[in-house]
């Protein structure tokens, strides 16, 4: 984008940050619709790595941060103009620029008295409301996430920080569910216990609702250890069974959870939700075995996923895309989403289905288009789809 007004717009936010005037910058009206990012709003931040631009980007369930360094600011924020949003607005202590882009490529700047003549403050150790507090936590002292002074240890900082993205994560999802005055919640696969700990402390003395929460795990030693911090944090309506995701004995769930359950056991997860009619399903998918093993397009698409890497992440996204349709068949409104925990932990995909209506048998034309699917990648069956079919016939 070669615009006389936006390069104007470039050189002011390259001089605020060269003569420290730089105080924050927000884009905004993002070109593609359809997208789910809608703003990022950047201040400067001192790290110990020296000044970075500390980015919020705003999604609908979820906002994520990310740090540049200074000397990336420009031709990041070029990139955004180009690509993503037609609006920018730049606050420094000498000036307001508000550069407007219009669809058909002209471009005005504004400038205003400037807003603030005060210098914004560069600490980045300012301590976030957290959704999990540590105050007084037995669990997290017995995780060992916190001292005995309930202190977040140095090392446990990620996951105490993870814990309460999860958690605000989940939140985000169920503000528009309507549960009943008591309702069951199972996490399967709850290893440690961190979430299912986190999930039952938030559900019950933060938003005050009085759920029952059932941590499935096959590993009998971390069930007793996990069932012993529960009783010593008078944490009533929590309990862990023993068994595994596809067998464990469970009542009726009405808000099923499953992160990193690997290759199929995600689909036996989702199953399940889908058979106890769970008004809410979320599943952070791990590894996709069952699909990678079945590809073979008979068109040029066998060109592509003769690459190990590209055939693994093509798999990833047909067997997770499946879930979400097969979910959506089912009657659950679904939202496949990537979200990044903290900045020193990986990607993450969330699969997540709300229940719209209730349904026996799935709906044909969805269905329709998951056979459709399937023979363009020469997949012949999902296991998702597999345990549903089993099902109605012994139904």
């Amino acid at each position: 984008m070669s615009l006389i007004n936006v390069d104007k717009f470039e050189q002011h936010l390259q001089d605020s940050l060269k003569n420290n005037t730089f105080v924050k910058i927000t884009l905004s009206n993002k070109r593609d619709k359809q997208k789910d990012l809608k703003t990022i709003n950047g201040k400067l931040v001192e790290l110990k790595k020296g000044m970075h631009l500390s980015c919020l980007y705003r999604y609908p369930t979820n906002d994520i941060t990310k740090n540049y360094p200074v000397d990336e600011v420009v031709t990041r924020i070029s990139k955004y103009l180009e690509n993503d949003f037609y609006n920018a607005d730049l606050y420094t202590l000498e000036a307001d620029y508000h550069l407007l882009i219009t669809p058909k490529g002209s471009a005005k700047l504004r400038v205003k008295a400037a807003t603030t003549k005060d210098k914004p403050k560069l600490s980045h150790d300012k301590q976030k409301n957290r959704l999990i507090d540590t105050k007084d936590k037995v669990y997290l002292q017995e995780l060992g996430v916190t001292t005995k002074e309930f202190k977040v240890k140095n090392n446990m900082q990620d996951k105490y920080r993870q814990l309460n993205k999860y958690v605000e994560i989940i939140d985000g999802i169920l503000k528009n569910v309507n549960f009943d005055s008591s309702y069951n919640v199972v996490d399967m696969g709850a290893g440690k216990g961190y979430l299912t700990f986190g999930l039952y402390d938030y559900l019950t003395n933060v938003a005050q609702q009085k759920p029952h929460v059932i941590g499935v795990e096959m590993r009998k030693e971390l069930v007793k250890k996990c069932n012993g911090i529960a009783e010593r944090s008078s944490f009533n309506d929590l309990e862990f069974v023993e068994g595994t995701i596809k067998e464990a004995e469970l009542p009726h769930i009405d808000l099923l959870i499953a992160l990193h359950a690997c290759d199929t056991a995600t689909d036996d997860a989702i199953y399940r939700g889908i058979q106890s009619k769970s008004k809410v399903i979320i599943c952070a998918p791990c590894c996709h075995k069952q699909i990678r093993k079945q590809l073979s397009p008979d068109d040029a698409l066998g060109k592509i996923t003769q690459f190990g890497i590209l055939k693994e992440r093509q798999a990833e996204l047909l067997t997770d895309g499946i879930r979400a349709l097969i979910m959506e068949a089912y009657g659950y409104k679904t939202k496949v989403f990537e979200f990044i925990t903290t900045e020193h932990t990986p990607k993450n995909v969330l699969v997540v289905g709300v229940q719209d209506e209730v349904r026996d048998t799935p709906k044909q034309e969805v269905v329709d288009q998951i056979n459709e699917i399937k023979k363009i990648h020469g997949i012949k069956t999902h296991h998702l789809e597999h345990l549903l079919e089993m099902n109605a016939i012994n139904s």
